[in-house]
């Protein structure tokens, strides 16, 4: 077996949290429509069980993502500022977006909300790929 390392530890914490944020936002707007037919107050409860393990793993991501810049060797590479930057922005935004969704009163702000919070998830993830990759 291959040693385990903190640089494995970290970078698994990082994508498990990034697995639970990202891909329970998309879950559960795919399932939105079913849950609907199933009770008006469905969605709701739903999106509030998810928020409470959400939070912890935006937490974690935060957390293992300033884990991640610290550890970090080639961090002058050409590109690399702008990218980790664009990646930055992109996960303050989600949070920003996701947060706006979670206290939305009104059915605009609710979808807007979640919408942009799913795609500035998904665009960290993206350029997350692309630091490691370099």
């Amino acid at each position: 077996m291959l040693p385990i390392t903190a640089d494995g530890i970290r970078l698994f914490l990082h994508v498990l949290a990034a697995t639970v944020w990202v891909g329970g936002q998309i879950t559960l707007g795919a399932l939105v429509p079913a849950l609907r037919g199933a009770g008006a107050d469905v969605p709701r409860l739903a999106a509030r069980a998810f928020g409470r393990i959400a939070w912890t793993a935006f937490a974690v991501l935060v957390l293992t993502g300033i884990w991640n810049i610290a550890a970090a060797h080639h961090t002058n590479a050409n590109g690399y500022q702008v990218t980790l930057g664009l990646k930055l922005a992109a996960v303050l935004l989600s949070g920003v977006a996701a947060y706006a969704h979670q206290r939305a009163k009104s059915r605009v702000v609710l979808a807007a909300g979640g919408a942009a919070a799913a795609l500035f998830s998904v665009v960290a993830v993206f350029l997350g790929v692309v630091l490691v990759e370099h």
